[in-house]
């Protein structure tokens, strides 16, 4: 079942639609989070790159610093969750060939 998007929710994934570059996304997402925050779904895209790979927790914990909790619940998402981060996997790989 995909959760519910309220209508502030799906305001927000829209204005991430609108966005056309990395430097215009980046400002945006500056402004609407913290540091700490860019750096936690940075270092989750990371991982799930790195599970999509086939790498062990071991070294992506070494390589990401990410605890292995952080790297469970991604991998839980890529096989479990809303398709999201196969979407966007998918995409980047196609864009990489």
């Amino acid at each position: 079942m995909k959760p519910k998007i309220t209508s502030d929710a799906r305001a927000l994934f829209e204005a991430v639609l609108s966005l056309e570059s990395v430097e215009e996304c980046a400002a945006f997402f500056d402004d609407v989070c913290t540091i700490k925050e860019i750096q936690d779904l940075s270092q989750r895209f990371a991982v799930a790159r790195l599970l999509d790979k086939g790498e062990k927790y071991q070294s992506i914990e070494e390589a990401t610093g990410a605890s292995t909790a952080t790297i469970s619940r991604v991998n839980k998402c890529l096989t479990y969750g809303s398709g999201g981060y196969r979407a966007v996997l998918k995409k980047s790989n196609e864009k990489k060939s």
